[in-house]
């Protein structure tokens, strides 16, 4: 019997991972920004790019190992924690940029790219419900 229990609670735990895992990532950006693809957005996520149609951009990041920022990473950046903060290391160190301020949370990064001209960041999908905010991509 408590097995099946254990058993029980188990699945519904890998159940709801599986759905929060499964939400998507928006990112958002200050009502200036121009649209922009994942192509560009790699770019200004990885200090390339800091202008986008004459409009300095300012990317920013939720913390280190975050759910949504490891799901940002993989779903449009292509790459894992560990790649991305070696590359923001050594483009420190050479002197070619610093890496995007970091938020703790999703509320956060919405007022910041609400308040700030030219802010590009993410959220959940789930963090933008009822907010009136400038959505570049969804995936």
């Amino acid at each position: 019997m408590i097995k099946r229990i254990l058993i029980s609670i188990s699945s519904l735990f890998a159940l709801s991972l599986a759905n929060y895992s499964a939400a998507a990532v928006v990112v958002i950006g200050h009502a200036n920004v121009p649209k922009v693809d994942e192509a560009l957005l790699q770019k200004i996520f990885t200090g390339k790019v800091i202008d986008v149609g004459g409009v300095s951009v300012i990317a920013v990041n939720a913390t280190l190992n975050h759910p949504t920022r490891t799901r940002f990473l993989q779903h449009y950046l292509n790459q894992d924690e560990e790649k991305y903060t070696a590359y923001w290391t050594v483009r420190r160190y050479i002197g070619k940029g610093t890496p995007p301020k970091e938020f703790a949370s999703s509320a956060e990064v919405v007022n910041f790219v609400m308040n700030t001209p030219g802010a590009i960041g993410y959220v959940d999908e789930a963090d933008v419900k009822g907010v009136n905010l400038h959505i570049l991509l969804k995936k």
